[in-house]
């Protein structure tokens, strides 16, 4: 069947789609997981953690899904390769990827000369070199499929311009230019690359440096007048790694509420 003759229903089926999320024992990525699993997805919850990776498997396996929870550090090659492999050991193939996995929550802040070097260092491991490291490894299989979708985590904070977290900015910003040449490069191999930039969305990992007022004047910039919440982000997951996003690529995609346009 052409793509022209698609039935709008398989656009956005992902029935037994293989999806690794990393970064997903807790927080938005647990929510990712568990969307992907409720649209009939297969997530591989990859997390540093490997308790609370395995919590969520569980929470996604009562939704009927066997989902697979693998240890993982995004920072080191060997661990990367290492997910990976048991992903195409146990399915046999990796369709998606959603590269969740970034140091924020537990960084405190200040001004950009009091970030020690090895803290700036280990968010930098992480927030982007841990995402070329994940992607690197997935692409030899989704080029030999000749489809697959990468979906990268950047930050709405890259377009606010945030200060005090120069670290988690700068990373943040990084992934936007790593997605548009990325997504050249893989094109022509059926794969798409695109970026989401989610606003301060809220969940249940501690937010010690955000106040009640900060929240607030979160809440008065956005046009959307509420806390953003996980949900509000999967269904820019759900449509990324689908077949309907198959000619949307290099693109960065800002879901905050309209607390900025630009």
């Amino acid at each position: 069947m052409s793509e022209e003759n698609l039935p709008s229903a398989r656009l956005q089926d992902l029935t037994d789609r293989v999806v690794i999320v990393t970064g997903s024992g807790q927080g938005i990525g647990r929510h990712y997981a568990k969307g992907l699993a409720s649209a009939g997805a297969i997530p591989v919850i990859a997390d540093l953690d490997e308790a609370k990776a395995q919590s969520v498997a569980d929470e996604v396996s009562a939704l009927g899904i066997d989902g697979l929870a693998v240890r993982s550090d995004v920072s080191e090659p060997a661990s990367v390769e290492a997910l990976v492999a048991a992903v195409i050991e146990k399915y046999g193939r990796v369709d998606a990827l959603v590269n969740n996995a970034a140091i924020f929550s537990t960084l405190k802040m200040r001004p950009f000369e009091e970030i020690p070097i090895d803290e700036w260092n280990r968010v930098m491991s992480v927030n982007i070199t841990g995402q070329m490291l994940c992607a690197k490894a997935v692409l030899p299989h989704m080029k030999k499929a000749g489809w697959g979708r990468i979906v990268h985590i950047s930050s709405a904070a890259v377009k606010m311009g945030r200060p005090n977290y120069l670290h988690y900015t700068t990373s943040k910003a990084a992934v936007i230019g790593m997605t548009r040449s990325m997504a050249r490069e893989v094109g022509p191999f059926g794969i798409t690359v695109n970026a989401i930039l989610p606003g301060a969305t809220f969940t249940e990992v501690p937010r010690e440096t955000v106040s009640p007022q900060q929240k607030d004047s979160i809440i008065a910039m956005q046009c959307i007048k509420r806390s953003q919440e996980p949900n509000d982000l999967l269904g820019t997951v759900l449509f990324l790694v689908s077949e309907g996003a198959g000619f949307l690529t290099g693109q960065s995609i800002t879901v905050d509420g309209g607390a900025t346009h630009n």
